[in-house]
C-alpha cells in the first residue's frame, strides 16, 4: 500500500514539474490574429497580452475609422482564439497518458 503512495507522490511530483514546464512555454508563446484579410493584425503574448499591432496603411483614414476599430477587435478576437487553442493542445500533449478519471480537466 506505501509503495502505491509513494509511487503516486513521485508522479504528482513529476506532473507539477511538468505543468510548470508547460505554464512558461505557453506564457513565451507568441500568437498571431488577423481580419480583413490580413489588413489588421495582433499578436498575443501567451499570457494574453498585446504586443503588436500592424494596421494597412490604407485603413488610416478619418473616415474609416469604424472599419477600423472593428477589424482590430476582430483581429485580437482571432488572436486570442489562437492562443486558447494552442493553450488547450499543449494541455492536451502534457496530460496524454496520465491515469485521470474521465472528465477531469488541468489545470484543476
Amino acid at each position: 500500500m506505501m509503495k502505491n503512495f509513494g509511487d503516486m507522490m513521485k508522479q504528482a511530483s513529476q506532473l507539477q514539474g511538468k505543468m510548470q514546464e508547460m505554464q512558461e512555454k505557453i506564457a513565451a508563446m507568441q500568437v498571431e490574429g488577423s481580419a480583413g484579410g490580413g489588413m489588421v493584425r495582433v499578436t498575443l503574448t501567451g499570457k494574453g497580452y498585446a504586443s503588436k499591432v500592424s494596421i494597412e496603411k490604407d485603413l488610416l483614414n478619418p473616415e474609416e475609422g469604424e472599419v477600423l476599430e472593428d477589424l482590430i477587435t476582430a483581429a485580437i478576437n482571432d488572436a486570442k482564439a489562437r492562443l486558447e487553442e494552442k493553450s488547450q493542445e499543449e494541455m492536451k500533449s502534457l496530460t496524454e497518458g496520465l491515469p485521470l478519471p474521465p472528465g477531469m480537466k488541468l489545470p484543476f
